[in-house]
């Protein structure tokens, strides 16, 4: 699923306090949120669950100011309704997928446009690392710097050296990325500004 940053300052942090005032048991309901919604993505056969997970956090980062004065109920279900819809999403998606074995390809302007928006977000992303601190662009890097087994153990001796639990550094960690995002965001958008 595409990936929208257009989340306010501190939403994120809005959530986790409309999930639980206590910010512990705020990241605890996180990861098990988090943990559920991934399952239920496989169970969906969904190519990228972790990134479908990610992105209902987002979309619900996105309506945290609202939430706190409107929602009332269970909110974990809140949660299922926004990964229902994104699971509605990712099937059209899916059904309107056609094989590229199918086609026939002539010289093709939009893949050229797509090589070169795919360059360009790679520029903005290296322009936004730097900017980040570099503890932070450390702990991004080491956090996805290895796959399977040996991701997991990287990540619980990160918390470990941190002093923080695995819950915390992933809550850590998604703000970073979201920061990240929004710097490649607006990166891209004053590229598109001066064209």
């Amino acid at each position: 699923m595409p990936q929208n940053s257009d989340i306010p300052p501190d939403s994120f942090n809005e959530l986790l306090a409309w999930l639980n005032p206590d910010r512990d048991l705020a990241a605890k309901m996180y990861e098990e949120i988090r943990r559920d919604l991934i399952k239920v993505f496989g169970w969906n056969k969904c190519i990228d669950p972790e990134g479908m997970a990610d992105e209902t956090f987002d979309r619900a980062a996105r309506k945290a100011h609202q939430l706190k004065d409107s929602f009332e109920g269970n909110r974990k279900l809140f949660f299922y309704g926004v990964a229902n819809n994104l699971i509605k999403e990712y099937r059209k998606t899916v059904r309107s997928y056609v094989s590229l074995d199918e086609v026939e390809i002539a010289e093709n302007p939009a893949m050229e446009f797509e090589a070169e928006t795919t360059e360009l977000r790679e520029e903005c992303l290296r322009t936004c690392l730097l900017e980040l601190t570099v503890e932070k662009r450390d702990l991004l890097i080491g956090y996805y710097a290895k796959e399977k087994r040996a991701k997991i153990e990287q990540r619980a001796e990160m918390a470990h050296r941190l002093g923080v639990s695995k819950e915390t550094l992933r809550v850590r960690m998604c703000r970073i990325r979201s920061e990240l995002g929004e710097c490649i965001e607006h990166c891209l958008d004053e590229h598109a500004i001066k064209k």
